[in-house]
């Protein structure tokens, strides 16, 4: 099965669009199938990948960490999805209480990417000092889009109520084996020869901006082996999501995003063959994660895309979707 499924990621390896790549499958009922190939590093020495090491999962951090997180405060009753986010951070845009726009958003709008914020800006461009950079994402004037689109700004926002509420770093909510935030505690995947930092991170976030705001937010920070990615995505098909959190994953809030997930939707990223009752997400830094409800299934595709620089056509957005149907076609002839 895992042969058949892993094929167009095998196929990217070989071909030299992606170093490495590392494919892990998850049935509700248990089995699990994981296979990878390639390197985890090839500058500045050149690595062999292993099942041991751990990726940076970028924008899977949202879903994986910051949603759940989100989620499950919610269903302990310690915050409403459906009230501003001001209940967790009154100080945002204090110096504008009456008219700011920010003041007016709840939760589920940020969950959900149903705001007017830019996708992303160079915030590690203000500075390294992480509260001060806090401080300036909650105090900036931030410029309006005419719809709204995905955002990381959305989830620094998300990040930052949840140290409030829980008065902890993101890094000392229980993730689960195989699941921190960096540096990780074992071997690492390179990502990209920075320009800003001028050297190859290893073990260290990619994302500028969380690094710069201490390497644990909203938006990323988050590492994860293929074994923890797994054990997360099985606990959401067997049971470590109430129902609440399960209905807020899986229910369409803004065109085709949930709370914090995407629902499959044309030309998605992962593939058509796959129930309309999957969701799913993915990382700059060429990870991912999809879970068939309908089928009781998920899969994690995890590679080092950007290694060593992003400026460089991968194929990413070709070779996700082809795993997904994939994954769904080697299923179905078990």
């Amino acid at each position: 099965m895992i042969e058949a499924a892993f094929a167009p990621a095998a196929e990217a390896v070989a071909s030299g669009l992606i170093p490495g790549a590392t494919l892990g499958v998850v049935a509700a009922d248990g089995r699990r199938w994981v296979t990878h190939t390639g390197m985890a590093a090839l500058v500045p020495e050149p690595e062999e990948l292993t099942l041991d090491h751990w990726f940076d999962l970028a924008s899977v951090s949202k879903v994986v960490a910051t949603t759940t997180m989100i989620l499950r405060l919610a269903d302990e009753g310690r915050l409403d999805l459906d009230a501003p986010l001001t209940t967790a951070i009154p100080d945002l845009r204090q110096y504008d209480v009456a008219g700011a726009y920010e003041r007016t958003l709840t939760f589920r709008d940020c969950l959900a990417h149903r705001t007017l914020f830019p996708a992303v800006e160079p915030i590690y461009t203000y500075g390294d000092d992480p509260d001060r950079l806090r401080a300036f994402v909650l105090q900036r004037e931030w410029k309006h889009i005419a719809e709204p689109v995905y955002s990381d700004i959305n989830f620094l926002l998300l990040g930052i109520a949840i140290e409030r509420i829980t008065g902890k770093p993101l890094g000392e909510w229980p993730l689960g084996q195989g699941l921190s935030y960096g540096p990780p505690p074992g071997p690492a995947v390179a990502t990209e020869r920075c320009m800003w930092q001028n050297r190859v991170l290893k073990g260290e976030v990619h994302d500028e901006n969380c690094r710069a705001m201490g390497g644990q937010t909203g938006h990323a920070g988050l590492f994860g082996t293929v074994a923890g990615v797994l054990d997360f995505a099985h606990g959401v098909l067997g049971g470590s999501f109430s129902a609440g959190m399960l209905e807020a994953i899986r229910t369409p809030q803004y065109s085709h995003r949930t709370c914090g997930w995407e629902r499959k939707f044309a030309g998605w990223s992962g593939g058509q063959a796959c129930s309309d009752e999957t969701i799913g997400h993915t990382g700059f830094t060429g990870t991912g994660l999809w879970i068939d409800f309908e089928r009781g299934l998920a899969w994690t595709l995890l590679t080092n895309r950007v290694h060593p620089t992003r400026h460089f056509d991968s194929g990413i957005f070709v070779l996700r979707p082809a795993t997904g149907d994939a994954v769904i076609n080697a299923w179905e002839a078990l």
